[in-house]
């Protein structure tokens, strides 16, 4: 390997991660990349999450906050405490074959432009002899639904090229630091009022706003046991859904302009219908989440106007990415 190699920092946000914690911080250990800072914040775990941090080989920098401030809050004292000229946040839950870093680093070095890396996450399971596919990156529907990208799909392939996609699923997602410091304001870089879930695909969205692209490599494969999933819904804790319905209207007012909101109108108003319409009758407990946006509407229409008058990216460049099939782009070398 080249002597010259950029500082990866691997970040980890835990939050009650005993039972996986010590077979990801192996797969940190194993990895090929060694120009690697590793720090891991804890939110305030009540398990012994914190004591397996400290107790392993490993040595990394354990940061344990007082209180769950959150995913988007704890990544971003990750990206200003790390060091790296990329960072790379990783969920606890996620496995790394032992190339995934290397590999990432390596698509991100093919152009300037790239300012976000997804690999190949598999699920732990299989289906009918082929592994299943948990993301291959963040797609856009017209309703502004965000996706994985085969999701729930055996793999047979069908994403084994390099290509530009929307984002990079939050579970692991490489980021250059450069296009972090371009995209923040008022010190974030993840949106802290997303608190958990759509910060990764908000992130994502403000990068394409900024001109910023994403590169799907299928060569970096990592397992990641995804619990949070739309057929999952009842199964999940009333706080993960209640920020769910939330940070769907908060990613609507930080990126969406108003004649992008006309030309994608229908889809948008159908499935708003349907979340206000299951909100009210069968998850009642969801309604504090749209409460927020209403109870803090002028401060987001403030922040709104400072994210969208930094936009460089056109109308056209950002509508294509808005179907209802997932969709991507050629990446060609350069």
């Amino acid at each position: 390997m080249s002597e010259d190699l950029d500082l990866v920092s691997v970040v980890v946000v835990t939050y009650n991660s005993a039972p996986v914690i010590e077979t990801c911080l192996e797969s940190i250990h194993t990895q090929t990349y060694r120009a690697l800072e590793i720090l891991i914040i804890d939110n305030a775990s009540t398990d012994q999450t914190a004591r397996l941090v400290a107790d392993t080989d490993l040595s990394p920098r354990l940061i344990e906050n007082e209180a769950n401030v959150g995913f988007a809050a704890a990544h971003n004292q990750g990206i200003r405490l790390s060091r790296g000229a990329y960072y790379l946040a990783l969920n606890p839950d996620v496995v790394m074959v032992k190339d995934f870093v290397d590999r990432l680093v390596s698509a991100a070095r093919t152009n300037p432009g790239v300012g976000s890396v997804s690999g190949k996450l598999v699920r732990p399971e299989t289906g009918r002899g082929a592994p299943l596919l948990d993301s291959t990156g963040i797609y856009m529907t017209p309703a502004l639904r965000h996706l994985d990208r085969g999701s729930g799909e055996l793999d047979h392939g069908q994403f084994d090229r390099r290509q530009y996609v929307f984002g990079a699923s939050g579970a692991a997602a490489l980021y250059r630091r450069a296009m972090l410091d371009d995209i923040a304001f008022d010190g974030q870089y993840f949106d802290e009022d997303f608190f958990v879930y759509r910060e990764d695909a908000d992130l994502a969205w403000r990068a394409q706003l900024r001109g910023w692209s994403c590169l799907y490599t299928p060569d970096a494969i990592a397992h990641h046991e995804r619990r949070v999933v739309p057929e999952r819904r009842r199964e999940l804790p009333e706080a993960i859904n209640r920020h769910s319905v939330k940070n769907r209207f908060l990613l609507r007012i930080n990126n969406v302009s108003f004649l992008e909101f006309l030309a994608l109108f229908v889809p948008i108003l159908v499935r708003d219908l349907c979340v206000f319409g299951y909100v009210l009758l069968v998850e009642r407990s969801s309604l504090p989440g749209l409460w927020f946006i209403v109870q803090n509407l002028a401060r987001l229409l403030k922040k709104r106007r400072a994210i969208l008058s930094r936009r460089t990216a056109s109308r056209r460049e950002l509508l294509r990415w808005f179907r209802f099939r997932p969709v991507a782009f050629e990446w060609e070398p350069r």
